[in-house]
């Protein structure tokens, strides 16, 4: 018996198939090659919908494996439960808001008083009129079941902003622009109104709106005249 050799009958079958259909066969070869790769994002995406709009207790990894279009059981080749889809997800959501503008501070060679009411505008655009204020609702409604939900969200996201914004008061602070004063301990006290915007913007936006730009200048209005030297 003549011993069988794989690379002929693949050679064979090949000749077999027109040469039109080898064609139109390839790109899709490629494309479920790709795919696996391209799942994380529409993962995250999804959960980034449910956890929002479901809470993170009735959030089950099957409907957001259904809602990112693919089975089942593909989610846990990703995640290997809830919990580490959620960080994923902040932590997706942080990388997005903060990285560019780590890179933005570090780069930004103007006054320190311009720097501050950049950071602000842009806490507004990237926090208040985003999904975030939703997600921190989660948190905060169902951080008392699930206290590693406050956890993450306090590690990637809250610990991070107060870090940039140390850094802005220190840059103000050495080159005489800001007072040294009390804030320097706390730095979260500069964004606090942001967070209260958009805690008011998902609560209680329709009995009294706000005018977010005017707000938002409001709001450098009263840090700047605090901080400046």
């Amino acid at each position: 018996m003549r011993p069988v050799h794989k690379e002929n009958d693949a050679a064979v079958t090949a000749a077999l198939i027109p040469a039109d259909r080898q064609r139109d066969a390839a790109p899709s070869s490629r494309k479920r090659r790709r795919r696996p790769r391209e799942r994380t994002p529409e993962i995250l995406a999804a959960a980034l919908e449910s956890f929002v709009g479901h809470g993170y207790a009735n959030t089950r990894l099957e409907d957001v494996a259904e809602r990112a279009g693919i089975a089942k059981s593909t989610i846990y080749l990703y995640f290997a439960n809830k919990e580490s889809l959620f960080r994923a997800t902040v932590e997706a959501r942080v990388q997005e808001v903060f990285g560019e503008l780590d890179e933005f501070v570090a780069a930004f060679t103007g006054d320190t008083v311009d720097l501050l009411e950049q950071v602000v505008l842009r806490s507004y655009d990237r926090f208040v009129s985003s999904d975030a204020p939703a997600l921190l609702r989660t948190i905060i409604a169902e951080g008392g079941r699930f206290p590693e939900l406050r956890r993450v969200y306090y590690d990637e996201n809250l610990c991070r902003g107060c870090a940039v914004l140390e850094r802005i008061l220190q840059r103000g602070i050495a080159r005489g622009e800001f007072r040294d004063c009390p804030v320097l301990e706390f730095p979260r006290m500069l964004i606090a109104p942001t967070l209260m915007a958009g805690l008011w913007r998902i609560n209680f936006e329709e009995f009294e709106p706000i005018d977010l730009k005017r707000y938002a200048r409001a709001h450098i209005d009263l840090l700047l005249n605090g901080l400046r030297a």
